[in-house]
């Protein structure tokens, strides 16, 4: 399985090597893919006292189920941006504590699907044909064939609670084996369900009366939290047997062993339990060693496939977080599914050069604030219908703070985004327009800022950025009342001019005194709309006056509609004398810098 996390951003050592701390076995083909950039500490059998003690030092944590990640781990780990699980559940991680401090927790939700599945289903017919005592008994010298008759699994029914990725892969196992299959999941899709030939239902009381075997696959939440007692143990077939290869608790143990002891049920094939190991003589232990109960310790994940696949898997994505890019299965965070990374990954660079571009243009080059500010993202097209923008909202905070902070925006993520947008005194709406009637590019991102008027010495109460992506490539398409077209990248110089002749001259000069090569230029006239609403002021001023009028913008007396902008993109140092000495000509109303 390839790693499902990805990125376009190049890998290059730093001096300043971050480092990872493995408290417990995890698959070295995953860690391959930290070792050359990071130090990677590998230190199992640690003390909760010492994991609280090292963790300080630490960027990354990458654990399976034992370590217990707490809220004080948590807290004494000032330089933590990740916490891995390597597999699906994560209650051994405080994930509210992480999120409270701005903490990625990302785990592998797809890693050992196949793993899970298939030692659902070898409880399953272990069950089914007593091959626990079987094995035990012959094993013990004694030939027991008569007292061990089982049951065929074919043309009996399945129940599943949970029709998630594993829980659809058991059931078109079972269908497999001649099964029928009949689930029940409220947030399962009837359609995908349908397809796969599993029968959906709306309650418990519909399900539990008619199975013949019954699996859980759903997390372990305060709604699952034993979510079958003995009144719905009463419920099912005597001659039914239940499987947990999910999470402990969902069955209540104690429950569960009165079921099995009263004949309630047959049966059970049990690979999770509350406390793992179990404590002597707790109901998890005593349901582990019940005669009627194939127990297996945790080994849903255990294939050496689906320990490779989960430590690829999470790996990628501490090597992704670190390097300051998107996760795929940030639990505390919602979930990005490949193709929508796929889609949304280009749109990410887009909008974080955007506001990168916004703080540097209209804050840094006109003297403004961000604080205080509402933004605007505006998603039009095919864009418009991606669910989960979470990535792109914090990709504006980022590229909003990248250039005022210390960090440079890197301690900036999808989970601390709001907590850092609020800090800073920012405020972002989204809002999402999917009509494309006469819009000219498949997907356009649109940031607006609204302030006070003349807060920026302008006059200017709101302003624009739009932005396309083309392939894989990035543009700004309007710079606040100017149409462009050019790519957000490198150092840029900004002019804000009036267009006549003789200014690229003059610029280029300026520019070549200081040994400033040129490597793109581009002209941003002002856009049809603004030309509309200035023609119409003007004639509105000329009709009042009975005399045409020129707006005075101390340059003498110009017309607005001449404005322009010019962007430079440069090589070489663009010092305070750069542009002091640009600014210089008549006709230069501002000069800005920007380095994306």
């Amino acid at each position: 399985m390839s790693p499902s996390a990805t990125s376009d951003l190049p890998i290059s050592p730093s001096p300043f090597r971050p480092r990872i701390l493995v408290p417990e076995k995890v698959s070295a083909d995953g860690l391959a893919l930290l070792t050359d950039l990071y130090e990677v500490d590998i230190r199992t059998g640690l003390a909760p006292d010492e994991l609280i003690s090292l963790i300080p030092s630490y960027q990354a944590l990458i654990v399976r189920s034992e370590t217990k990640v707490t809220a004080a781990v948590l807290q004494a780990g000032r330089k933590l941006k990740v916490v891995a699980r390597a597999g699906v559940g994560v209650d051994n991680i405080d994930v509210s504590a992480a999120t409270a401090q701005g903490i990625i927790v990302v785990n592998s939700p797809s890693g050992n699907i196949v793993a899970a599945a298939e030692h659902t289903v070898a409880l399953l017919l272990a069950t089914a044909r007593n091959v626990g005592r079987a094995d035990g008994t012959l094993k013990s010298g004694k030939w027991e064939r008569a007292r061990l008759v089982g049951v065929e699994v074919g043309r009996k029914t399945l129940g599943i609670i949970g029709l998630g990725k594993v829980g659809m892969k058991v059931a078109r196992m079972a269908i497999g084996l001649g099964m029928k299959v009949i689930s029940m999941d409220p947030y399962a899709s009837p359609d995908l369900a349908r397809q796969a030939g599993v029968a959906l239902v709306e309650k418990l009381g519909d399900l539990l009366p008619v199975v013949d075997f019954l699996t859980i696959h759903t997390p372990l939440l305060a709604s699952t939290l034993n979510l079958l007692g003995e009144a719905e143990f009463q419920t099912m077939k005597p001659t039914a047997r239940v499987l947990n290869v999910a999470r402990g608790g969902v069955y209540n143990e104690d429950a569960l062993l009165k079921a099995l002891d009263e004949g309630w049920i047959v049966g059970a094939g049990i690979d999770v339990f509350t406390a793992e190991p179990p404590a002597p003589d707790s109901s998890a232990a005593r349901l582990a060693a019940h005669p009627k109960v194939v127990a297996t310790p945790h080994l849903g994940a255990s294939t050496v496939e689906a320990q490779e696949n989960v430590s690829m898997d999470v790996c990628a994505q501490v090597l992704e977080i670190l390097r300051g890019g998107l996760p795929t299965a940030a639990v505390n965070a919602p979930l990005i599914l490949p193709e929508e990374y796929r889609k949304l990954q280009p749109f990410v660079r887009l909008v974080e050069r955007m506001g990168s571009l916004y703080t540097q243009h209209f804050v840094g080059g006109k003297g403004g604030m961000i604080g205080g500010r509402r933004f605007e993202l505006v998603y039009q097209g095919e864009l418009a219908g991606v669910g989960n923008t979470r990535p792109l909202f914090a990709a504006l905070v980022k590229g909003l703070v990248s250039s005022i902070s210390d960090s440079g925006g890197r301690d900036v993520n999808i989970v601390n985004a709001t907590l850092i947008a609020k800090e800073k005194g920012i405020i972002i709406n989204e809002t999402h327009i999917r009509e494309s009637e006469g819009l000219v590019y498949a997907s356009l991102v649109t940031l607006r800022s609204y302030g006070t008027a003349g807060e920026h010495g302008d006059g200017q109460k709101t302003q624009v950025i739009d932005g396309y992506v083309s392939g894989r490539n990035i543009y700004i398409s309007k710079l606040d009342r100017f149409a462009a077209n050019f790519t957000p990248e490198g150092t840029l110089v900004v002019l804000h001019n009036y267009d006549e002749p003789g200014k690229i001259g003059s610029v280029g000069m300026v520019l070549g005194k200081h040994g400033v090569n040129i490597r793109f230029m581009h002209v941003a006239s002002l856009d049809p709309e603004t030309k509309l609403e200035l023609a119409r002021t003007q004639s509105e001023t000329a009709s009042e006056s009975g005399v045409s009028q020129d707006k005075e913008n101390g340059n003498g007396n110009r017309d607005p509609a001449n404005e322009a902008l010019m962007i430079l993109g440069v090589d070489g140092g663009v010092t305070k004398e750069v542009l002091d000495d640009l600014g210089k000509p008549e006709g230069i109303l501002n000069v800005s810098l920007v380095r994306l």
